[in-house]
């Protein structure tokens, strides 16, 4: 495969992986793999620094613990999770008190909402409508 970017001195490959920031690692932890349901693969912790790798279809996302310049939020980019049944996770997000920013939503090649994880970072839910290839 190609490189993504041709500049002589930038040849972006790949993305490497999406990180969010978190205030509270164990509040985040719980609620990516307790509610989410993710499974962590590489956990460093080193007093109040912590970084949490999750492994999903080959992107990674990593959970940034420690970081005082660095602060939650969800006015930046969002990672969205491809979901296997989306009203099933809608439900357990709402139930898990996942505050919702953009109600559940019909677009042409998916369904798609945007809940605030417990730090504040914006998450989209999202599921493909049959048919539809991955992006």
């Amino acid at each position: 495969m190609p490189p993504m970017n041709t500049h002589p001195s930038l040849r972006v490959v790949e993305f490497a992986y999406t990180a969010y920031p978190v205030l509270d690692a164990a509040r985040a932890r719980a609620f990516y793999e307790g509610v989410c349901g993710l499974r962590p693969g590489m956990v460093f912790e080193d007093g109040g620094h912590s970084w949490i790798e999750y492994d999903l279809g080959g992107h990674t996302l990593a959970l940034v613990a420690g970081v005082p310049e660095w602060k939650p939020g969800g006015d930046g980019p969002s990672l969205a999770l491809e979901v296997e049944d989306f009203d099933r996770a809608m439900a357990a997000l709402r139930e898990a008190g996942a505050g919702v920013l953009l109600e559940p939503m019909d677009c042409p090649g998916c369904r798609m909402a945007v809940v605030r994880d417990p730090e504040g970072n914006a998450l989209v839910i999202h599921r493909r409508k049959a048919g539809q290839a991955a992006g």
